[in-house]
């Protein structure tokens, strides 16, 4: 069996919260640098090459992507030979708390109803964690961070059954009332079935996969969403979606629950493998 010490997971996940914060992953990156090539805007042009220049700078200088850091989801999987001695959620929040004065992270985490901040950007169901349990030595964390622009712009529909076809209408009015507000070009994650809850946690899983290629139905969503012609910031051009990825579920017979999960072109994710 493998154990991992508390002081050695807390410092992991301090360096893996600064990373998410300030290296776009490569595969983000190159899709802009591709929509930058392709695009035949030059107002949006412009800004494509305006988020390249602040990619580079972030990363050089280890600055923020953006001013909002966004609230965070962890997601960690373990396997049955890891011993962990150690309260993870607690080590999660105190490796949190560190990074937002270290890097620093703008404090973000608020009371619902008081708007009271926490300072410290960890707050009753926050950060949100999520736990994987599988056979064998597994020990890994994913980071996301989550800005409110475009998480504000996200929306679900409990649809007819009969109402299969309403699927892309739904996505693409969606992404034509978010306008410029979630800053795209944006990718766009697509939960369909389950229940209510369910829909959104398959969308929000969506919107955070990799940008490692999409299929038909996929691509078919995301062609109608760059016809709209938002363009980057919504400025007008050709790219608004960078892609468009659906995930499913069975869902009741008489329910067909969608759900529409948007990420802004700050697609901000970290992985570290412990074990």
């Amino acid at each position: 069996m493998s154990i991992i010490s508390r002081d050695f997971f807390v410092t992991n996940i301090i360096e893996l919260i600064i990373q998410s914060e300030t290296i776009l992953p490569v595969d983000t990156v190159i899709a802009l640098e591709n929509a930058w090539q392709k695009e035949s805007n030059t107002i949006a042009k412009s800004q494509l090459a305006a988020i390249l220049k602040n990619i580079k700078i972030a990363r050089e200088k280890k600055y923020p992507l953006c001013q909002d850091t966004g609230i965070f989801i962890f997601n960690v999987t373990i396997g049955k030979n890891i011993v962990i001695n150690f309260n993870i959620n607690d080590a999660i929040c105190e490796a949190l708390r560190s990074a937002t004065e270290t890097l620093p992270l703008r404090p973000n985490v608020v009371h619902p109803l008081t708007r009271e901040n926490s300072l410290d950007n960890t707050g009753d169901g926050l950060p949100d964690i999520t736990f994987n349990l599988t056979e064998g030595s597994d020990f890994e964390v994913y980071v996301y961070p989550k800005g409110a622009g475009s998480e504000n712009m996200s929306r679900l529909a409990m649809l007819k059954p009969s109402q299969n076809r309403e699927i892309k209408r739904f996505v693409v009015e969606t992404v034509f009332t978010a306008g410029g507000m979630p800053c795209p070009p944006i990718i766009v994650g697509v939960g369909i079935g389950g229940s209510f809850d369910l829909a959104a946690r398959l969308s929000k899983k969506a919107a955070l996969r990799p940008l490692d290629g999409m299929n038909d139905f996929e691509q078919e969503l995301c062609d109608a969403v760059n016809t709209l012609g938002i363009g980057a910031m919504g400025l007008g051009g050709d790219t608004t979606a960078l892609a468009v990825h659906v995930n499913t579920a069975h869902c009741h017979t008489a329910s067909l629950p969608v759900a529409v999960n948007i990420q802004c072109w700050a697609n901000r994710r970290a992985y570290k493998k412990f074990i």
